[in-house]
């Protein structure tokens, strides 16, 4: 069965022009010390008979502990992660302040096979990249999202 994930990807115009967009760090122990190729597109799976925008903004909220910006949303397709899961998702213009981040927990056995439950956050970072710089941070089969956001608003 295929695992499908639904995203945002909020962006905004920089000073200078180009684009800016933001992504998410990746929380608990195994990605601590993980940077370029972890971040990603705040997203979440799609649960049974969801409606996946509805989920995307679910998943937002959820991960970064705020609602996601008003505005039209834009259709940027579907990509496949290495992992086999489908990811869908949207673009959105807006802005979001990093320090504002209230991301949603996740429990975990920790250290493993220590029989105790750490909880850890979904995401412990959000920020706002250049194109050039997202593309070095960001999971490299999630760049066709960005790519196809570009080729929509410039």
């Amino acid at each position: 069965m295929v695992v499908l994930s639904a995203g945002l990807l909020v962006w905004q115009r920089a000073p200078g022009g180009g684009l800016l967009v933001l992504l998410a760090h990746p929380g608990g122990p195994l990605w601590t010390r993980k940077d370029e190729g972890a971040w990603s597109i705040p997203k979440g799976e799609v649960e049974p008979g969801e409606d996946p925008y509805a989920a995307a903004v679910r998943e937002f909220n959820e991960e970064t502990g705020a609602a996601p910006p008003d505005g039209p949303s834009i259709a940027l397709g579907e990509i496949r992660q290495r992992s086999g899961k489908h990811v869908v998702a949207w673009g959105i213009e807006g802005t979001f302040n990093p320090a504002t981040l209230v991301p949603g927990h996740f429990e975990l056995e920790w250290p493993p096979k220590s029989g105790r439950l750490a909880s850890f956050p979904e995401i412990d970072r959000v920020e706002w990249f250049d194109l050039d710089t997202a593309r070095r941070k960001l999971l490299g089969a999630q760049w066709p999202l960005v790519e196809a956001l570009v080729a929509l608003v410039g």
